[in-house]
């Protein structure tokens, strides 16, 4: 029996080594799930903090479940999030292709090596004789058996045939795949950089297929070759990959590159706001918030599933709050920014046990981001906003000067719409929570009110606001009474910032207008 353990050096090493390599290597598959991007943004960070390089490398293996439009998707989102690659499909660099399918004749190699040296081997069986091996194996206590050291010698592969069968076969060209011979009964024990030291019996692993028929590498063979060829020091991915780790471990050692091994950190899961379980898009569908960072159109079926940018994320908010979501620098601060971040990520502070979604904390820290973010950061999103509702506004002062009065009261950049439209064209007066206390001393006060402004040289807020008490006391009515209807006149509901702030923006003559839009809609009451 023998023992691999790997430790890495002391994490308070300072300052770290400039040679840290470090990737995200999804399949394009699909949309991109909350938890890809923390997994991303936590490599990201610890690149920068080390003065490293971020990799992303597209592992499109399985052919079978290539999505058209993925990757682009996946760079975009990444784009989106300020996480930008170092090296990567769209960039280059110096290890290019960064597309296994684009790699595909350098794996075989590797896997025959494996073969030569007896820890691999070529197996034939076909899907009927696998299927069999499953019905004639199963058991109350093992329903799903595997092909593992057990079977082995029951099924079509080069450890149960001659020398002479397994050449003859693959002269006459049988369709096989090489899968790797997992010893019976070994201990290997790996330091995680989360976890510590993990161990496991690899008579509990089964012989993993590392080439398939058509010439692919799995995921096995092509992220171990692939980690090797591009020097990756550092793997961090999510612990659902953590009962694979032995399988790797041995690749490693097999392929002679047991010193180059990246050090692993398996990260804990984004669990369901219940914590009972991993957070999945159908949760986000029951529950009514997202779990993609955008958008994704499904090709096939062209269902639509919503993401955290076009419900009205920022990308700092968004960043922000997936850094909180299994990590903190120790302290009670919560918001940081993205220089923040690299300066304060340690993986040591990534915790080993899951942390539940909670959509409301995200919306809280997306409504702090805007309410600490200048106008000029807001400028093109809320262009956007308003441009997609059919709102177009050229003066960017005065858009500019409406941000500031109103971002406070905006949990999602979709908000701004709502809070904002009424400042660039007549709203539709909702007047009927002004007519049960509406009368003719009211009317008459609003009257007056517009003469008062008419002749009004300065029409500011504060002097606006004053002039209106005052005659409201003239009037014998309390101002208090008039406010609401004000600013239904003005803003066409009960919400809004100050309404003498409103008045002031979008000036006396527009504001005289809808008052008196107000009063004709109220004598036909």
């Amino acid at each position: 029996m023998w023992n691999i353990k790997i430790v890495p050096e002391p994490l308070s090493l300072s300052p770290m080594k400039k040679n840290v390599r470090v990737r995200f290597a999804p399949s394009p598959t699909g949309g991109l799930h909350l938890g890809g991007v923390r997994t991303v943004l936590y490599n990201y960070l610890f690149a920068r903090h080390a003065g490293g390089e971020f990799v992303l490398r597209i592992e499109d293996t399985d052919q079978t479940r290539f999505v058209p439009g993925a990757e682009e998707y996946i760079i975009n989102c990444l784009q989106w999030c300020g996480l930008t690659p170092d090296e990567g499909p769209a960039s280059g660099g110096p290890y290019a292709p960064y597309r296994q399918s684009e790699r595909k004749a350098m794996y075989r190699q590797y896997a025959e090596q494996l073969v030569k040296s007896g820890h691999a081997y070529y197996a034939f069986d076909r899907p009927e004789e696998l299927e069999s091996m499953r019905e004639r194996f199963k058991t109350d206590t093992n329903p799903s058996p595997q092909y593992d050291h057990k079977v082995r010698l029951e099924m079509r592969n080069s450890c149960s045939l001659t020398l002479e069968e397994t050449e003859t076969l693959l002269e006459d060209g049988v369709p096989y795949v090489i899968r790797i011979r997992m010893p019976e009964n070994e201990t290997i024990t790996f330091h995680d950089m989360i976890r510590g030291d993990v161990t496991f019996n690899t008579g509990l692993v089964d012989d993993k297929v590392l080439l398939k028929a058509d010439g692919m590498p799995t995921y096995h063979l092509a992220v171990v070759v692939d980690d090797h060829l591009m020097k990756i020091t550092h793997a961090f991915r999510g612990e659902e990959w953590l009962p694979s780790s032995p399988v790797h471990v041995l690749l490693w050692k097999y392929l002679g590159w047991e010193e180059e091994m990246p050090k692993w950190a398996h990260l804990p899961l984004i669990l369901k706001p219940d914590g009972n379980g991993k957070l999945s898009k159908r949760d986000g569908d029951r529950l009514g918030f997202p779990v993609f960072a955008m958008n994704w159109t499904d090709p096939k079926t062209n269902e639509l599933t919503k993401g955290f940018r076009e419900l009205g994320f920022m990308p700092e908010a968004f960043i922000n709050m997936l850094a909180m979501l299994g990590w903190n620098d120790g302290t009670d601060q919560e918001i940081f920014t993205i220089e923040e971040l690299i300066a304060k990520f340690s993986i040591d502070r990534v915790h080993k046990g899951g942390a539940k979604f909670d959509f409301e904390k995200a919306k809280w820290f997306n409504h702090e981001w805007i309410k600490r973010s200048d106008a000029a950061r807001l400028l093109p999103d809320v262009k956007r906003v308003l441009a997609d509702n059919g709102l177009t506004v050229s003066d960017d002062a005065l858009l500019s000067t409406v941000i500031n009065l109103v971002k406070d009261r905006c949990t999602l950049l979709t908000d701004f719409y709502e809070q904002t439209k009424f400042f660039f064209a007549t709203p539709s007066q909702d007047l009927e929570a002004v007519k049960p206390k509406w009368n003719e001393a009211k009317k008459e006060f609003f009257l007056a009110a517009i003469a008062q402004m008419e002749a009004a040289s300065n029409f500011q807020a504060a002097e606006q606001e004053a002039a209106f008490k005052e005659l409201a006391t003239q009037h014998n009515i309390k101002p208090g009474e008039l406010m609401m209807p004000l600013r239904i006149m003005l803003v066409g509901g009960k919400f809004g910032p100050g309404v003498f702030d409103i008045a002031a923006i979008i000036g006396k003559q527009e504001t005289i207008h809808r008052i008196q839009l107000a009063l004709q809609q109220l004598d036909l009451a």
